[in-house]
């Protein structure tokens, strides 16, 4: 690993800064699961009232942020739906299914983001040989959609569709913030028309560790019990969240800048024969390429580029994803355009 330089594989490749390790040393802790670390605590308070909740829970992984919501919205035989690109469908290891007994019933959308009346068309009719239509789930920003951001007013018409048919609404957060600073649009109004909503602090916020799952009195009070059941009880756990503190207080703004290299190396691409940027105009920090065009695979592209020390992801046959991040400077990634466009012409 010591042979990659540029590393665009995903965000969660960040690692913590001098300071927010400095941050992380200094941090007064207690017991987490008594609900008596103060750092825990602080930064718990400090993301529900920014995403506009009564209260929040610090959990290791936005993973389970996702499940531990499933869990508190729905029962065994019921259905969530989402999008058939969705991280609940595609990257969760079927949770829903395995932990919750839920179904997802898919919606084929573009960019990851489906509209108030595809939800209309989804919900179940209610009867007992079908399965209970219970939550809908949208992610911000849609990862597969290449970092596509899930307009404010789809997010108010889809949940308005979902609570006239008793649906709840929750939303996979993972790059929430992305959305905030590429938009302007205010966390806690994304995040008011869904029922429950959680952060990622390991991804653009740079941090190595966790999620803060938010929500409702009682949404978070069965969010604790099933923590609990999952095995998530963290002790002194203020040593991480002082690293969520440190990245709110930090890293927030700067997002922009991974927003502004990502469509520099989509534009760079653009311009080589053989490759498509999937999913234009580029709107955060994911970017897809499409390397069907070159007559190789993006495996082979891939394994050409982690030689040359640029490591990316494969995520099809023909598909490569670029992600930038905290650690992925401007001259780092004009060198990776100039090392992938080598590498086509090499073949």
């Amino acid at each position: 690993m010591n042979s990659i330089r540029i590393d665009l594989i995903s965000d969660t490749a960040t690692k913590p800064t001098k300071a927010m390790r400095q941050a992380m040393a200094e941090a007064d802790v207690g017991d987490e699961q008594q609900r008596e670390d103060p750092t825990v605590n602080a930064l718990c308070d400090r993301v529900a009232t920014l995403l506009g909740k009564q209260t929040a829970l610090f959990l290791p992984s936005g993973t389970m942020c996702n499940q531990i919501a499933i869990l508190c919205h729905c029962r065994p035989g019921d259905e969530i739906i989402a999008d058939e690109t969705a991280h609940i469908s595609a990257h969760e290891g079927a949770g829903a299914a395995a932990l919750a007994g839920a179904l997802i019933r898919s919606i084929v959308s573009p960019r990851g983001i489906f509209a108030a009346e595809d939800v209309k068309a989804a919900i179940r009719p209610k009867g007992l040989k079908s399965p209970r239509s219970r939550l809908v789930v949208v992610e911000q920003t849609s990862n597969a959609g290449g970092g596509t951001v899930w307009p404010l007013e789809t997010i108010r018409d889809v949940s308005d569709v979902a609570r006239e048919n008793d649906l709840a609404t929750h939303m996979d957060g993972a790059r929430l913030l992305n959305a905030v600073v590429a938009t302007g649009v205010a966390a806690d109004r994304y995040a008011k028309p869904v029922d429950s909503v959680w952060l990622d602090l390991s991804k653009g916020l740079g941090c190595p560790f966790g999620g803060v799952l938010a929500g409702s009195e009682d949404f978070i009070e069965s969010a604790w019990h099933h923590k609990h059941r999952l095995g998530g009880a963290m002790r002194q756990a203020g040593i991480m969240a002082a690293a969520g503190l440190y990245a709110l207080d930090h890293h927030v703004d700067r997002l922009a800048e991974d927003h502004a290299n990502a469509q520099f190396f989509a534009q760079r691409l653009a311009e080589v024969k053989g490759l498509r940027i999937i999913g234009e105009p580029v709107e955060t920090n994911l970017v897809f390429i499409d390397v069907g065009g070159t007559g190789q695979t993006a495996a082979e592209i891939a394994n050409r580029l982690v030689q040359r020390g640029v490591r990316i992801d494969v995520e099809s046959p023909d598909t490569l994803r670029a992600v930038t991040h905290l650690d992925i400077s401007r001259s780092m990634v004009e060198e990776a355009a100039d090392i992938f466009l080598k590498v086509i012409n090499s073949f």
